[in-house]
């Protein structure tokens, strides 16, 4: 997890720093590529990589455009890089099918809670994929920016542009889906 901006030079200062300073925005890559990344690679895998540096590349060329009133810069480069990955459609399309179609993974060593939640939750892989790759694209962008992204209802409206209503309807649609294609249960809970 990153240092809130309070703890440190805010996100909005360093853009307005790299201005002047263009050196001053690459403490931006170093607060979040990882988290970035991760996001990326669960959408798209091994491409992340580029997508990430892209993703900054694009930050870095429309920094002067960054609204100031805003001291997090995480949403806007989560948007910046989710539509990238949009570019990418089809190699996501491709990840997921090829999820779909892969063998189930063994059990997990650990403690026995962690192995049946893991098992149940690999088993359901193949059916995950295959909902999460028929919801429409802009359903899954809100979905894995919450649930991979770990943004909040509000820093997904600013990462997509759309209002946090919009954000909260097609989250609870594509939850439904999803839900819905797991046969209404959570993989990773025990049921009674």
């Amino acid at each position: 997890m990153t240092v809130p901006p309070t703890a440190r030079e805010c996100d909005a200062a360093l853009i307005e720093r790299s201005l002047a300073d263009p050196e001053a925005f690459a403490a931006l890559f170093d607060r979040y590529s990882a988290m970035l990344y991760r996001y990326v690679s669960r959408r798209l895998g091994e491409a992340a990589e580029d997508v990430v540096g892209e993703t900054f590349l694009v930050a870095f060329s429309k920094r002067h455009r960054f609204d100031l009133e805003h001291r997090d810069a995480r949403p806007w480069l989560f948007g910046i890089a989710t539509k990238l990955v949009a570019r990418h459609h089809r190699a996501e399309a491709a990840r997921y099918r090829a999820l779909r179609r892969s063998p189930v993974d063994g059990p997990v060593e650990g403690p026995d809670d962690r192995v049946a939640a893991g098992v149940t939750a690999s088993a359901t892989r193949p059916v995950l994929a295959a909902a999460l790759s028929g919801l429409a694209r802009r359903d899954l962008d809100v979905l894995l920016l919450v649930a991979w992204g770990d943004l909040s209802y509000e820093e997904a409206a600013r990462a997509l542009g759309i209002p946090v209503g919009t954000v909260r309807s097609r989250l609870n649609r594509a939850r439904r889906k999803v839900r819905a294609a797991l046969g209404d249960t959570d993989p990773t809970r025990e049921e009674a």
